[in-house]
């Protein structure tokens, strides 16, 4: 904890733009997904974003992406205008909101395409190639996961590994407190570091071990928030946790920015612009995530 943090910087970009974003940085994410749970359309949410979690993230010419809720569908969209890929979907957990983008996700149906996915929750009761399968297939959808054109592989592993996706680029997960299962993600590359952890539930008064260890001294921390403290004890066991609870981890762990994640659904702009308020006089620097935003480490 004793290495000095760099200074997260903000921008932002149109989701569809293809301009170079790599002009900022050789490492950053941009947000395509925010929400949790469900996607919310509409004018009350057009600041923040109604679509589910998904994340870009490059690591020089390293593309790897988090989560596959409906985010997923517009990034696909717009890789699809940069020839061949070659990239990693990291999987949180298999909840519906995040991986229902798959099936709409473009590059998956291009031939040219090599697109490994990768999950750490489920083995050895079940796999991911299992477990999407399952998921598209009748009667829950019209076609199977075989139609993809691209190659694409299934990898299983467990929380807890440490996973190397190229040279230089260095996953380490943990497992997360979540119904069914979770993994949350801190991706170190040239001397940086981005911690995910969503979705995790935290137990009041008793800082999740796993998740202090994790983010350790972390520049950019990217945290569930579904809830408030207010409302937490009405969702005990729902498997999310408030972004006051990241405030307090973050402080305790030496990590740099906090970024608010995974909205509930029933938080509207009005809403999050207020808890944008209330977590910068928490903790100065602290940003609500939204869609289209970029932030280079």
């Amino acid at each position: 904890m004793g290495r000095r943090l760099c200074r997260p910087k903000q921008r932002v970009s149109d989701l569809g733009d293809t301009g170079n974003l790599q002009n900022g940085s050789d490492f950053f994410v941009r947000f395509w997904g925010t929400r949790g749970s469900i996607s919310c359309p509409g004018d009350s949410y057009s600041r923040y974003g109604g679509n589910t979690s998904c994340l870009e993230v490059y690591c020089g010419e390293k593309l790897l992406i988090f989560d596959a809720g409906t985010g997923l569908r517009p990034l696909g969209k717009e890789l699809c205008q940069n020839g061949a890929l070659d990239a990693d979907i990291f999987l949180t957990h298999t909840h519906h909101d995040h991986i229902v983008g798959l099936p709409f996700f473009a590059p998956l149906f291009d031939k040219r395409n090599r697109i490994r996915i990768w999950a750490g929750h489920l083995i050895p009761d079940l796999t991911l190639h299992d477990v999407l399968v399952q998921f598209m297939n009748a009667p829950l959808f019209p076609v199977p996961p075989k139609i993809f054109a691209a190659n694409v592989s299934f990898h299983d592993f467990t929380a807890g590994d440490v996973l190397e996706p190229k040279p230089g680029v260095r996953l380490i997960t943990a497992p997360l407190n979540h119904p069914n299962g979770a993994t949350g993600y801190r991706i170190d590359f040239g001397g940086r570091s981005l911690c995910y952890v969503t979705d995790t539930e935290h137990v009041e008064g008793r800082p999740d071990r796993h998740v202090l260890e994790l983010i350790d001294g972390a520049d950019l921390v990217i945290y569930d928030s579904t809830y408030t403290d207010e409302e937490f004890p009405k969702y005990r066991n729902w498997g999310h946790s408030t972004w006051q609870e990241g405030v307090r981890l973050c402080e305790a762990a030496g990590a740099g920015k906090l970024v608010i994640f995974h909205h509930d659904p029933s938080h509207d702009d009005d809403f999050m612009g207020r808890v944008a308020e209330q977590a910068e006089a928490a903790r100065p620097g602290t940003l609500v995530a939204r869609e289209g935003l970029v932030l280079d480490l």
